[in-house]
């Protein structure tokens, strides 16, 4: 049986949650200056993080050093860390970029997102015969990309040109497809009635809450463009756009509806109506507390057991999506008439998968546990965080192979930029 450290001393609860957060964040903290020395991003040792304070912790002292309750009344952070995420990608959707870079950026990013979504589907349901709906789920998770970790390489080697534009734009967009894959997976899965029947009213209302929650976004996006003029003060406008981000997800919560499509909108409209990325810059030095506590989280619900019962599964899952991305990006590369760098390289930069994946994985559980499918919950969250911390390990290093190999930069630095350090 597992007992909590709080409850054997009877630690109030208001003290039981302050320690529980300071651990989180300040173990968090210090992984970092590990995962710094070995050229790793701070997501990966956000989730080792976790993997310590919850499980692993767990299985040698048979206590929880974070009390359970803390852990189960932080749900809601997965809501807040997705809008901040989501507003975050909006950002690097300017329209003048897009009609510059044309339909092959299009056709690339669809390609390579939908790739790997299809062979991952066909090799969780057919050759695992894992459950459909957990399949479709895993499908859809396996179109993102990291754009953190790739845009932190891109960072730390100061790399320009045609070939770093190109990433940029890509890993961009297929978070938006990522994010449109599961909502549509999601619809597929709730069409099915309790009597095991087709419900088409069922698949067509949660397509046409998200376009309406997207049509929220982007009015969401212009109103904030109104209220952040240049007169308010630098506290005033991150006050007002945290709190259009947190009325915006808690509206969604109410129609059980993920806000990442409409955040997204909201972060588009706002970029290139008001023409100012400050405030998103604004928005990033507020939220790493807010997104470290969510990845630590993500971290603590890595099951050991689960993870050893689906091993060869993860395996798969991390070994096919690396091939659908590359072979999804080569692909597309080819029918888009691109650089022979693209065709070559472009599917290295597209491997770390976090952020949005994690999210996603939260939310996919919480469905399919609202539906009893307790274990299939299980499974989702363990397969796409084991992969993940696996990603975030071989990603960077393949992404700025694919920089040197590109010559897109001309020496390795031995004073890179410095970020959160």
């Amino acid at each position: 049986m597992i007992f909590s450290i709080y409850d054997q001393f009877n630690i109030p609860v208001v003290a039981t949650t302050l320690i529980g957060l300071s651990i989180m964040l300040f173990v968090g903290f210090l992984l970092t200056r590990i995962t710094k020395k070995l050229k790793l991003p701070n997501v990966t040792a956000y989730i080792f993080t976790g993997i310590i304070l919850g499980p692993l912790f767990r299985a040698i002292f048979k206590e929880d050093i974070i009390h359970p309750d803390v852990v189960k009344g932080m749900d809601f952070l997965t809501d807040v860390a997705l809008a901040f995420i989501a507003f975050g990608v909006g950002r690097f959707f300017k329209l003048e970029v897009l009609r510059k870079s044309g339909k092959s950026i299009f056709i690339i990013t669809l390609m390579e997102s939908l790739m790997a979504s299809v062979l991952v589907f066909l090799a969780m349901h057919y050759l695992f015969h894992i459950r459909f709906e957990l399949s479709l789920l895993l499908a859809a998770i396996a179109s993102a990309t990291a754009p953190a970790s790739t845009m932190m390489t891109i960072r730390q080697t100061r790399a320009k040109g045609d070939f770093v534009n190109t990433i940029l734009q890509v890993v961009s967009l297929d978070d938006a497809v990522s994010l449109i894959l599961f909502s549509i997976s999601i619809a597929v899965i709730t069409a099915v009635d309790s009597t095991g029947g087709f419900n088409a009213w069922i698949i067509i209302k949660p397509i046409l809450l998200n376009f309406a929650i997207i049509g929220i976004g982007m009015l969401s996006g212009f109103i904030l463009h109104k209220l952040i003029t240049q007169s308010r003060s630098t506290d005033n406008r991150l006050i007002i756009v945290i709190s259009i981000l947190f009325l915006f997800s808690g509206v969604a919560a109410i129609f059980d509806i993920s806000p990442l499509l409409g955040c997204m909108a909201m972060g588009m409209v706002y970029v290139n109506v008001s023409k100012d990325e400050s405030l998103f810059r604004q928005v990033d030095y507020f939220s790493p507390p807010i997104l470290t506590l969510f990845f630590v989280l993500s971290g603590m619900r890595l099951d050991f057991g689960m993870l050893i019962s689906i091993g060869l599964a993860g395996v798969v899952y991390f070994v096919v999506r690396i091939i659908g991305k590359y072979g999804g990006a080569s692909l597309g590369s080819v029918m888009a008439k691109s650089t022979p760098n693209n065709i070559k390289y472009l599917g290295l930069a597209l491997i770390p998968q976090a952020g949005v994946s994690l999210g996603l994985a939260a939310l996919g559980s919480r469905i399919l546990s609202s539906y009893g499918l307790f274990d299939d919950a299980a499974i989702l969250t363990t397969i796409i965080i084991a992969s993940g911390v696996l990603y975030e390990i071989f990603g960077p290093p393949s992404a700025k192979l694919s920089l040197y190999l590109t010559n897109s930069y001309e020496k390795i630095e031995k004073n890179p930029i410095k970020s959160g350090a």
